[in-house]
């Protein structure tokens, strides 16, 4: 085996991997190399894997030609730990993560959520005058706002001089809409005590689930609720006007910048 020489690239490859628990090969690729079939990725993913920086799996029920999925491997929790001054253990690492996503009935939630983040950060990079500032993990937010509400991800986005901070909910259509009002009143709450009206951005599976969330989820003007779909957040993308806001029928779709 090998004795692979990490770079700058690679370290923050381990550490969005860190951040997502989970990301696909085309994932990787369009984050950090030419595109979501880059060869270069697949080449240097196996490196990664004979050298126990990431582990590798193929989830179940997806068909042969699914795409590999890769997490943390031991000596990539090494690496992501001392950078941090802590040990695996202290930044929640498990050596049997891989097996227990490749079970998880929520892997699809977590691939989906790290394609989110993908659009998100692309996109950014596409874009002059944008920038992806801050994306916070599901993890990092239930540390910050567990007590009230635990979204799936929270963002900062630069564009043009303006500055739009919100929380991001990716959703699979499996929650009843019934509980998708409660969290927004615990959104209410959490708004009541911080002082910030922030916005919350659903990402839904297609048109007849954002009609049904726009016409239930009305956070009024202490928790402005948007919704787009998976599809329109592929393309035409985040920026573009795909963004609806919940409660307003009248309202029309607006871009991102105009939800700050």
């Amino acid at each position: 085996m090998a004795t692979i020489r990490l770079t700058e690239r690679d370290l923050r490859i381990l550490d969005t991997l860190h951040l997502h628990r989970v990301l696909t090969t085309p994932q990787i690729g369009e984050l950090f190399f030419s595109g979501t079939a880059s060869r270069a990725a697949q080449r240097r993913l196996l490196g990664f894997a004979e050298n126990d920086l990431a582990d590798r799996f193929t989830p179940r029920h997806h068909g042969w030609n699914a795409p590999h999925h890769w997490t943390l491997g031991p000596e990539g929790a090494r690496v992501v730990a001392t950078r941090l001054g802590l040990t695996p253990k202290q930044i929640g690492y498990r050596p049997d993560t891989h097996l227990r996503l490749r079970a998880s009935t929520r892997l699809g939630h977590a691939t989906g959520l790290a394609q989110t983040y993908v659009r998100f950060a692309t996109t950014a990079r596409a874009t002059p005058g944008a920038t992806l500032q801050r994306w916070w993990s599901e993890a990092r937010c239930s540390t910050a706002w567990g007590h009230r509400v635990c979204p799936d991800g929270y963002l900062r986005w630069r564009q043009d001089g303006t500055t739009l901070d919100a929380f991001v909910e990716y959703d699979t259509g499996t929650e009843p809409l019934v509980r998708l009002t409660e969290k927004i009143s615990r959104y209410r709450d959490l708004a009541v005590e911080t002082r910030l009206a922030t916005p919350v951005l659903f990402v839904v599976p297609g048109p007849r689930r954002l009609t049904s969330l726009c016409r239930v989820l009305d956070g009024g003007p202490q928790v402005p609720v948007h919704v787009t779909t998976h599809a329109r957040l592929a393309y035409p993308g985040p920026t573009r006007p795909v963004w609806r806001r919940a409660g307003d029928p009248d309202c029309g779709v607006r871009p991102l910048v105009d939800l700050a």
